[in-house]
């Protein structure tokens, strides 16, 4: 006679000091894992699996790369057997709370010393995105930023920048320096010819305005491709 299967145990049912919402508040956010964290998120589990196990099943699905996980829309989280529309929001909602936290202004405004900084302030709006965008930075003449901007926003293999939108944002700012930057969803870092004439026309015409283009930067998810950096400026 076969035995019946023991159904897992539900998260009331651990122990306290395993329970994730009590170890968040008895010894603090780094003491949780990511599925822990994630399964706060969630709330619930479902009637075989704890909201641990759920959250596993989420991250197993980007190879625990939290990176992957903030690619991925309501659809495909909603693939996971266990997450419906409101569990696979939550997760999206936490995680564009974390984007806009890294993005907000912290008072003075920054200054530029390389490319790493411009990488690190357009990284929140370009690293998780499956189409292409053009941003530019302008700054003013100690290198400080002034203000980014979206220009344009196209589809997964391009998008168009015009120079006259650029420099009337430039202009109208008083800036004195711009960046470009855009990003590679398909992952590839390397400039395309375009990319090149598009830079080389832009700096031109910075020239005849006394605004110098300082840099143009390719992101394509944790790397970036710097035009400076390579001496094609």
């Amino acid at each position: 006679m076969n035995e019946p299967a023991l159904s897992p145990l539900k998260i009331k049912s651990w122990s306290p000091a395993d329970r994730p919402r009590e170890k968040l508040l008895t010894k603090g956010t780094p003491a949780l894992s990511d599925a822990e964290l994630v399964a706060i998120l969630l709330g619930t589990g479902t009637t075989t699996i704890s909201a641990v196990e759920l959250a596993k099943r989420v991250l197993q699905t980007v190879d625990n790369n939290l990176h992957e996980l903030a690619r991925l829309s309501v659809k495909d989280l909603m693939k996971v057997k266990g997450i419906g529309e409101a569990k696979a929001v939550s997760i999206i909602a936490a995680l564009e709370l974390g984007r806009r936290r890294r993005d907000c202004d912290s008072g003075e405004k920054p200054r530029i010393s390389g490319s790493r900084d411009c990488y690190d302030i357009l990284r929140p709006h370009l690293q998780d995105i499956h189409h292409e965008e053009f941003w530019i930075i302008l700054l003013n003449r100690a290198n400080r930023v002034i203000r980014k901007h979206q220009i344009s926003q196209g589809g997964v293999a391009g998008t168009v920048a015009d120079p006259r939108i650029i420099f009337k944002l430039a202009v109208s700012d008083l800036a004195s320096g711009v960046i470009l930057a855009h990003n590679h969803p398909s992952g590839n870092l390397m400039a395309s010819q375009a990319d090149i004439d598009l830079t080389r026309k832009i700096k031109a015409a910075g020239k005849l305005l006394e605004i110098q283009v300082l840099d143009h930067l390719i992101l394509a998810g944790q790397k970036y491709f710097s035009f400076a950096d390579e001496g094609m400026l």
